[in-house]
């Protein structure tokens, strides 16, 4: 099996689109499949990879870490005659997305793609909801010659079948328990950080509109004077409302930027509860990240979160936008010792099941079917 892989973000870009990638391209690689990525330049190729290859780009205004590409078709044509693949995924919706789909229709190569980013749901923090006539009529345009769409959660894939779309099959994320675990130096982390107060509350993301920062904001305001004096705040991340939120940020608010691996999973180790009010989310990456480390979340009863957490189990469901919901909650799980811990058992529990390997194995088993099917048609024809 060969397959041909087109992106608009890659590793080492810090989203989730980039890093799922990452981890379909290294089980590949473990499992003996050759692939190519074809991806935009937002790093250079310093090992020189033959299975990579970039192309000069600038970011999108929308989602910055997806990149447009100016990519060279003559190039591209080139090396999938030469690879051959046998499959072609593609994985974003721009410039290199649209080179999948041209490629699979004129070199005959069967087309899958997979929906990470909820686009339309960006538009309304953006003020150009005008657009979203315009934007589905674009993705179905662009999907409706992949034999299959894979969709990260069941909610994603309810979304996409309501608006129409066919061949939906759910391809969900996994969690790696190894790096991700409860037993990191938490003390460590408070001296790392200079956090005060009891109670660390941590969030993880893009500090952009769609992940609500400004209900985030008001939920850190909203705490009640006698319990806020025993909590620091940790924001992990970075993006375009980083400045605006050091601004009005309340005391007891703190800033680590983008943060990976070992670093991150010290984070979430040492926190108490995850508090992520984004209801734009396709899956919810960090929620699980959280929740095999032991933390419980408080999270928007919204898109691929509320297919993570279980409410009153691993943590809570908050209406989007709501301040008095998640301040409620809050407030419920850091006065009772008993159940905050609890539900960093059960999150735990629920996140070793997860497991990457069983996922890949699943998403590997779908490309051998559109493989042989296609196979069969040209057999028969």
């Amino acid at each position: 099996m060969k397959i041909a892989i087109f992106t608009d973000t890659f590793y080492p870009d810090i989203n989730g689109v980039a890093r799922t990638l990452k981890r379909l391209t290294t089980y590949l690689g473990d499992q003996g499949i050759a692939f190519k990525i074809f991806a935009p330049d937002s790093y250079s190729n310093e090992d020189n990879s033959t299975n990579i290859h970039l192309f000069k780009s600038r970011s999108f205004f929308l989602y910055p870490e997806c990149r447009l590409a100016f990519p060279n078709l003559l190039h591209i044509k080139s090396e999938l005659k030469a690879f051959s693949p046998d499959l072609i995924h593609v994985a974003t919706p721009f410039t290199l997305g649209l080179c999948g789909v041209y490629f699979a229709k004129k070199l005959n190569i069967p087309l899958v793609g997979s929906y990470h980013t909820n686009f339309d749901h960006y538009l309304h923090y953006y003020h150009l909801q005008f657009l979203s006539k315009i934007h589905w009529k674009y993705m179905h345009w662009f999907h409706q010659t992949c034999r299959k769409l894979f969709v990260p959660s069941p909610e994603t894939f309810l979304q996409l079948k309501h608006h129409g779309f066919s061949n939906l099959e759910i391809w969900p994320r996994g969690v790696d328990c190894q790096l991700y675990h409860p037993y990191y130096d938490k003390d460590a982390v408070q001296r790392l950080y200079r956090t005060k107060g009891k109670y660390l509350l941590t969030f993880v993301g893009r500090l952009a509109p769609e992940k609500d920062i400004k209900t985030l904001l008001a939920v850190a305001k909203s705490i009640p004077a006698e319990l806020n004096e025993k909590l620091q705040w940790l924001i992990v991340g970075d993006g375009p409302l980083r400045e605006e939120l050091q601004a009005h940020a309340p005391e007891n608010m703190s800033f680590a930027g983008f943060l990976n691996g070992k670093s991150l999973a010290e984070v979430y180790s040492a926190s108490d509860l995850l508090v992520f009010p984004s209801p734009t989310e396709t899956f919810g990456n960090v929620v699980l990240e959280s929740l095999a480390s032991g933390t419980p979340v408080i999270g928007a009863k919204s898109g691929g979160v509320k297919n993570i957490i279980k409410s009153g189990v691993t943590g809570y469901l908050c209406k989007p936008g709501n301040v008095k919901e998640f301040s409620d909650a809050i407030i419920q799980i850091l006065s009772n010792d008993g159940l905050r811990e609890q539900m960093g058992f059960s999150g735990r529990d629920y996140a070793l099941t997860q497991r990457w390997d069983r996922i890949l194995e699943d998403l590997i088993w779908h490309y051998t079917n559109v493989i042989e099917e296609r196979n069969e048609l040209v057999f028969i024809s």
